[in-house]
């Protein structure tokens, strides 16, 4: 039986305050610097949503339509991925101890984060 790679992710949501855009850019940036050292950490990925896609481009093969406008907030991804559970944990501690009210002041409310291990 082949065994299964164990590895760890989280992808975090982030809406931030439209006047706090630039802060947050600039912070994530160092923030980007701090993450890439920590232990166990296999990738990292940002993201900033800049498109969304409807039934009507899906059905029709057609590219997805950027968006113009900022309703309530900026949405932003971060997806990293560990060797472990323990990696993943450690790399939270340290985020918290160092950027995290940084990065909280910056959001409309709390991220979200979705957590678990690769499947395939």
């Amino acid at each position: 039986m082949e065994k299964r790679d164990m590895s760890f992710t989280e992808i975090c949501i982030y809406q931030v305050k439209p006047q706090k855009v630039e802060e947050f850019e600039a912070l994530m940036i160092e923030v980007k610097s701090f993450l890439e050292k920590q232990e166990g950490l296999l990738l990292l990925r940002f993201i900033k949503r800049g498109y969304r896609i409807d039934m009507e481009q899906i059905k029709e093969g057609l590219p997805p339509i950027k968006i113009n406008r900022i309703v309530k907030s900026v949405k932003y991804m971060l997806y990293w991925e560990f060797d472990s559970k323990e990696s993943y944990g450690m790399a939270q501690k340290n985020l918290y101890d160092s950027y995290w009210k940084s990065i909280e002041k910056c959001l409309v409310v709390p991220h979200d984060k979705y957590l678990g291990e690769k499947m395939f």
